[in-house]
């Protein structure tokens, strides 16, 4: 009987601890997203790596669920809706609507909207920062599963890593700024590129 009764008041703490922990990486998601989700947009440096596709580095600047983002190779435009994918080398536009993975991987910051579609939280801290930690409870999300790196003091993430399927992606973030961005930088304008082949993929 002694047993029987520990094991209960062992279970009943460990569910008390798992509803702090997730009370916890709710309230540091939810600050870190009102300080990236900020009206105005923000711009960073950001660095991509997977096995897939390599190392890529450029800047990508966000505003809502828009952004553009450059690289030495493409550049990126995504107004909410529709995503246009410059390649330099080849000098085409890719006209897409993408899922949420591939949204993620070239805006690491989809994760501010996208947290609330099915995920369950955790958090732990380690030296200056929260590590939060989202699995996916649904088919339905792309994204399996996320580790979030976020500053304890100024809320903003300097790493995600994200995996689809079996296969990982990581993104370093740098130099976040909160600065007011204009709209049409998010949509493709195919004067900037009279002579780019648009190649509508949709």
């Amino acid at each position: 009987m002694k047993k029987i009764f520990l094991i209960i008041v062992t279970a009943l703490l460990s569910l008390g601890c798992n509803a702090q922990n997730a009370a916890l990486a709710k309230k540091v998601i939810e600050k870190t997203s009102q300080v990236i989700g900020r009206p105005g947009g923000a711009k960073a440096n950001f660095t991509v790596f997977s096995k897939k596709i390599g190392t890529i580095s450029g800047t990508i600047a966000i505003k809502g669920t828009k952004f553009n983002a450059k690289t030495n190779k493409a550049i990126v435009w995504y107004n909410g809706k529709t995503q246009w994918s410059y390649l330099k080398s080849t000098n085409e536009v890719n006209v897409t609507t993408p899922t949420q993975a591939q949204r993620m991987s070239m805006n690491p910051y989809t994760f501010i909207n996208i947290w609330k579609s099915g995920f369950k939280l955790g958090v732990t801290t380690k030296g200056q920062n929260y590590i939060l930690h989202l699995i996916s409870n649904t088919s339905k999300n792309s994204i399996s599963e996320m580790y979030i790196t976020v500053n304890k003091s100024s809320y903003s993430p300097s790493a995600i890593k994200m995996r689809q399927n079996k296969d990982w992606t990581t993104i370093s973030i740098a130099n976040f700024q909160p600065k007011n961005q204009p709209n049409q930088i998010f949509s493709f304008n195919s004067k900037d590129f009279p002579s780019a082949e648009v190649i509508d993929l949709r």
